[in-house]
C-alpha cells in the first residue's frame, strides 16, 4: 500500500467513514486507501463496504441537520464500526497499527 506519506508506506491505518470513499485511511496523512490493497479477507472487505455505505443515513442532508433518531443511528454505526476495527487488527495482526475514528456529526449538530 502506497499513499501520501514520506516514506511512502504505510505502517498506521485508520478506519473512518466517509461519503464515497474506501472505510480505511493512512493515519498519518490521511490519504483514503484502495480497499483491494489491504491484505484482509474478501469477507472483511465486504463487511467494510456495507458498513461505509451506511455512513451518513443519520444526517438530513436537506436541512443540514439530523434526523429525529440520528443520535442513535450514529451511534450504533460507530459500534458496528469499532467491531470491524478490531476484526481488521485481527487480520493484520502487529503488521500494522489499527484505530478507529468515529463519527460526531449527529452528536456536534445536537450540541449546537
Amino acid at each position: 500500500m502506497k499513499c501520501l506519506c514520506k516514506q511512502k508506506e504505510v505502517h498506521d491505518l485508520k478506519v473512518e467513514g466517509d461519503i464515497g470513499a474506501d472505510p480505511i485511511w493512512c493515519n498519518q496523512c490521511g490519504c483514503n486507501l484502495d480497499i483491494e490493497d489491504i491484505p484482509i479477507s474478501l469477507a472483511l472487505k465486504s463487511e467494510l463496504m456495507e458498513w461505509v455505505w451506511k455512513y451518513g443515513k443519520w444526517i438530513d442532508w436537506d436541512k443540514d441537520g439530523v434526523f429525529p433518531n440520528g443520535i442513535e443511528l450514529e451511534e450504533e454505526h460507530n459500534k458496528q464500526g469499532m467491531y470491524l476495527t478490531e476484526k481488521l487488527r485481527g487480520e493484520l495482526e502487529d503488521k500494522y497499527k489499527v484505530s478507529f475514528s468515529p463519527s460526531t456529526f449527529a452528536r456536534r449538530r445536537a450540541d449546537k
